[in-house]
């Protein structure tokens, strides 16, 4: 069996948005997947900082992180890119000054608004961020951190047209849904790290397969040959997608492994 490199996404792929874990298949699936020899990446939009404990347990080849801006293997930092400390602040003033939501997610930790916000999904995320003891040292308006990507929350009171005009030459948007934006560093995304693995390690796009369910692994799909879509996906995956999977709960990365040989 010719050997791949697989490339994950977490929530929704991985990780059960209904459990909060990896279904015992995929665990079974993914040791069968290295037995084989194969490589296996996380390949995420999370910081390396807030890559949940679940992920961490199982002994994965690395993780690519931040969209593209956060690259590991093994125990090895292969690549990292952060906004410049002080564009990123100007940033971040811009964000309020266009009354927006968001929260930065840095390397170290991630960083909210000191005081609590009319954003419902953003203070979801500040729960679920404090149940893991992050978000809480330092807020967002501190000028003492640095960070990779933001999470911007709009609505009808917010500037958003000016703000991402602001952010158009360095940052760009990921329209997430309900008026919620991942906003990214230009020229990194989860396709850059496909293939920035892939020439460091000596693999062909054709040994490359990725798996994901959300907007923000479009781009992966975009450039993979092999796009594994979950049961649950985003429509706008449909177009790149190889082959659609059963849902994470229902063994779909068992099912999609299996089903091209890899195991």
């Amino acid at each position: 069996m010719e050997r791949s490199v697989l490339f994950f996404d977490i929530d929704g792929t991985l990780l059960s948005e209904v459990t909060g874990k990896i279904p015992e298949s995929a665990v079974q699936a993914l040791r069968a997947a290295q037995r084989a020899g194969h490589l296996l990446f996380v390949n995420t939009g999370r910081t390396v900082c807030s890559i949940p404990a679940e992920i961490r347990r199982f002994p994965f080849d690395g993780f690519l992180c931040g969209c593209g801006t956060g690259l590991f293997y093994k125990d090895e930092e292969l690549f990292a890119h952060s906004i410049p400390k002080q564009r990123g602040q100007e940033i971040i003033r811009k964000l309020m000054e266009c009354n927006l939501g968001g929260l930065a997610e840095g390397p170290e930790d991630v960083y909210f608004p000191s005081r609590i916000t009319r954003f419902d999904s953003l203070e979801r995320s500040r729960r679920y961020f404090r149940q893991k003891g992050m978000g809480i040292e330092l807020p967002i308006e501190s000028r003492d951190y640095i960070y990779d990507k933001l999470f911007v929350y709009a609505d009808t009171q917010s500037d958003l047209e000016e703000f991402l005009e602001f952010i158009r030459e360095d940052m760009e948007p990921l329209d997430r849904g309900d008026n919620a934006y991942e906003v990214i560093q230009k020229g990194y995304s989860k396709a850059t790290a496909c293939r920035f693995i892939l020439e460091k390690m000596g693999f062909t796009l054709d040994q490359a397969y990725v798996f994901g369910d959300s907007s923000n692994d479009l781009s992966m799909f975009e450039y993979a040959k092999h796009a594994v879509a979950m049961g649950k996906h985003a429509d706008v995956l449909e177009p790149h997608t190889e082959f659609v999977t059963k849902t994470v709960e229902d063994g779909g990365i068992a099912y999609a492994l299996e089903h091209y040989g890899l195991i």
